[in-house]
């Protein structure tokens, strides 16, 4: 945000120099990146009046005469446009110009030159925001100029100009009136808002223009309509004001627009009324495939997420983000139409992201507008156009959607005041501090409710409150104190040695651990979330892509797959430990809760193999974790996981409680994501650590054999490995310690929709050795549990 120091003290009475303020301001909240001035560099440039002209033959060039207060002097000009009795920007010999060029008398074609009429590049101003007009030739300056006087009145370049770094949090400052508000607080002064009153003539807008909302993303939408305007270049003030600004001059109706978004930071568009084929103006939704050509002429492809403004059935604008050429301001234009709207900011965001088309006015949409001065905004520029184009404003505004413009109540108590500052401050102070923020404030000595105007959207909990009395009280009055504590010996938490001991175990598998962000987008939040819960989404986000805080880890996971899958990286073998954020409360009054998790993915092959990873890759390092832990978990077949493969997926309980999920990532996702084959696992560690059971007594071992049989049945395809389990845990064999499956097979040989699996089973007695008819016995009970709950045929 570039800040007119010439303008700020029109808005607010500031006694103090430019590099002061910024200093104060820097302390208080909002960074300032320097100051600078136009006129930095420059040195005896003056106003000079072109007398005559003359062709020098066979060239481009002209001599001229020019008049330069006391006297007349010669000067060779290549501009195109220059001609007598323009008033032009002069550098005489000894001057200094843009790049510290030091102009010297010449001679050039054999012809004296005794100085430069310059352009606005050669002056340093910027080829961004030359207006097109002087773009390949020189500048002319007002006809009130005086010969012999300094360019820099003339041009504001006097002015000083302060660069603010504004932070998403403190988008109310993205416009003159927000600064002033913020320098008033600061050095306890007052605004003053010189708006001009809008004069309406006895003819309606309503009948020439109707507004209809058919979008949930704008909450309002106004429009002005102003007749018989003459398009013309803006007054030099309006000009210089915009250049310093970083803005392009264009002509009096949009360089007005452009005005209103410094001075307000409301966007606004100004659309030429003739050209509209219907008299209905329509802010919608785009339909998919949707084209328009927007002002800078180029053909966007439009899709349903992006807001349009339609007159009939054809997209004249992007809402928010950039008008359409079709509806231009031309210089013929005679009927506008001014715009005022407020759109949704993450639908603006997410536009502007996917078209790489980033404006002024979207990044205020993006962060917010002060909705509570649209209609004020919107006058203002009607009142501007008729006093500078020479319009006539109809009556009445045509609008659809009402906005709630009343303050926002927001309490805080005194004590969490001074414990969160330090403090010991009265409510007299904190009541001084919110009347120079103006603010209006109502209390005592135990509470407090300040009445929060809408230009300060960023406040609206009690902590906000106590950062406004801690900027304008001042930061340096803050006292310093150490924390009165007693040393304690420390240790890990249970949290703590679990998190180190899934990560020794995860890198002994040959896991390499990531970090991924925690922030993604709405839909990404919750996906691979078994019983998502509501998405927790930042007020005043940096991009839509980091704009709600995660409920699982695996879609951070795939995205750094699939990064490294774009960079011929193919086996990868990841792993992530962090924090996912649950929802169960009020999410305007609840924090969420915070779950530790641990993710894993694999893709490609096994290191060091040529085989690739599969279910079992995965399941192999899940049930390594589960031994060290002493947890005997179950896994039980889900085809309703969100996003896994529905044959290849699994719930992990633990008695009942699930602890997480083991699957492949659906093919359909893995495309989305641009993945190959993906298996992926997540594990909730903060139920682990509640799970978790002291460690087991020593237990002797025993002195006496343990004894092995083998079995192999033939079962149908569908039955899992863990109904074999349960199937066999259910027989009570006590003495059966072991049972391992070393045979999986499905093929030649075996009737379809069956499989074959073999299992060793371990049978020891701590006491005594096991007998022959014992262990058969035990094998019988077994066999006849399987053939029962599974009919298993014993092979």
């Amino acid at each position: 945000m570039l800040v007119s120091y010439k303008w700020l003290k029109q808005l607010v009475d500031v006694d103090v120099t430019s590099q002061s303020l910024s200093e104060v301001m820097s302390t208080t909240g909002i960074e300032v990146e320097g100051v600078t001035s136009p006129a930095e560099g420059l040195s005896k440039l003056i106003v000079g009046e072109v007398i005559s002209v003359e062709d020098v033959p066979e060239t481009h060039l002209h001599v001229c005469e020019v008049n330069i207060g006391e006297e007349t002097t010669q000067i060779v000009c290549g501009a195109p446009n220059v001609k007598p009795g323009i008033k032009v920007i002069v550098a005489l010999p000894g001057a200094r110009i843009a790049g510290n060029h030091k102009i010297k008398k010449g001679k050039i074609r054999g012809i004296e030159s005794l100085g430069m009429i310059c352009s606005l590049a050669e002056i340093g101003i910027s080829d961004s925001v030359i207006p097109k007009a002087y773009a390949d030739g020189i500048y002319y300056l007002p006809e009130e100029a005086v010969p012999g006087d300094s360019i820099f009145p003339y041009l504001d370049m006097d002015d000083e100009i302060i660069e603010l770094s504004i932070t998403p949090n403190r988008a109310d400052a993205l416009s003159m009136r927000g600064v002033a508000h913020e320098v008033a607080a600061i050095f306890d002064k007052s605004v003053h808002f010189a708006d001009p009153q809008v004069v309406e003539n006895s003819r309606a807008a309503s009948d020439v223009l109707s507004v209809e909302i058919k979008s949930d993303k704008v909450a309002s939408y106004q429009a002005r309509v102003v007749d018989n305007v003459t398009i013309a270049p803006s007054p030099q003030w309006l000009q210089n004001l915009l250049m310093n600004a970083g803005i392009r001059p264009l002509n009096n109706v949009v360089d007005i627009t452009n005005y209103i978004l410094l001075y307000f930071g409301q966007p606004m568009h100004a659309f030429d009324l003739d050209t509209f084929k219907d008299s209905k103006i329509v802010a919608r939704q785009a339909k998919d495939g949707e084209k328009l050509v927007t002002l800078d002429e180029e053909e966007r492809q439009l899709t349903a997420d992006d807001i349009v403004i339609a007159v009939g059935d054809e997209a004249v604008a992007l809402g928010g983000v950039m008008g359409g050429l079709a509806t231009e301001i031309t210089d013929t234009t005679k009927r506008v139409v001014l715009e005022a709207a407020s759109f949704d900011g993450k639908s603006i965001r997410k536009t502007s992201s996917r078209l790489n088309l980033r404006s002024e006015s979207s990044a205020r949409f993006e962060k917010g507008t002060n909705v509570a001065e649209l209609g004020l905004a919107l006058d203002v520029a009607a009142s501007l156009i008729a006093q500078i184009a020479g319009g006539e404003v109809l009556s009445g505004v045509v609008k659809a959607g009402e906005l709630d413009v009343s303050d926002i109540p927001v309490s805080a108590r005194l004590d969490y005041v001074n414990q969160r500052l330090g403090t010991q401050l009265d409510y007299a102070t904190i009541a001084d501090v919110f009347r120079r923020l103006g603010m209006a404030i109502s209390g005592d000595e135990e509470s407090f409710t300040v009445q929060v105007p809408r230009r300060r959207w960023d406040i609206r909990i009690p902590a906000d409150l106590v950062e406004e009395i801690a900027r304008i009280y001042g930061y340096d009055k803050l006292p310093t104190t150490l924390p009165d504590t007693t040393g304690t010996a420390g240790e890990l938490t249970g949290m703590q040695r679990l998190r180190r001991q899934v990560r020794t175990l995860a890198e002994g598998a040959g896991l390499s651990e990531v970090v991924s962000y925690a922030l993604t987008t709405p839909e990404k939040a919750v996906a691979f979330t078994p019983e998502p819960t509501t998405v927790t989404e930042l007020m005043w986000p940096m991009t839509i892509d980091r704009s709600a805080l995660r409920q699982n880890v695996v879609t951070g996971l795939l995205e750094i797959v699939a990064y490294n899958v774009a960079r011929k990286n193919q086996n990868l073998a990841l792993y992530e430990i962090g924090k996912i954020f649950e929802q169960t409360g009020d999410v305007k009054e609840d924090l969420p809760q915070e779950i530790e998790t641990f993710a894993l993915a694999l893709t490609g092959q096994v290191a060091g193999t040529q085989d690739k990873v599969d279910f079992f890759t995965a399941k192999g390092i899940v049930e390594a974790i589960f031994d060290q832990l002493r947890l005997d978990v179950r896994y039980v077949a889900n085809k309703n996981l969100p996003n896994l493969h529905p044959g290849r997926a699994a719930s992990i309980e633990l008695d009942g409680q699930v602890l997480g999920f083991i699957g492949q990532v659906h093919p359909a996702t893995a495309k989305d994501y641009g993945v190959p084959e993906t298996y992926v696992v997540e594990l909730n560690l903060t139920a682990i650590e509640t799970a978790r059971q002291p460690v087991q007594p020593f237990v002797e071992i025993s002195k006496f054999p343990s004894v092995s049989r083998d079995i192999s049945m033939l079962l149908k395809s569908e039955i899992s490995h863990q109904e074999v389990l349960d199937a066999i845990a259910a027989a009570g064999v006590k003495r059966l310690t072991k049972i391992e499956l070393f045979d999986l097979y499905a093929g030649a040989g075996i009737e379809p929709g069956k499989k074959s699996m073999a299992y060793s089973l371990t049978f020891q007695n701590p006491q005594d050795s096991l007998t022959d008819d014992e262990v058969a016995a035990y094998m019988a009970k077994i066999t006849k549990a399987l053939s029962q709950s599974l009919n298993a045929e014993i092979r």
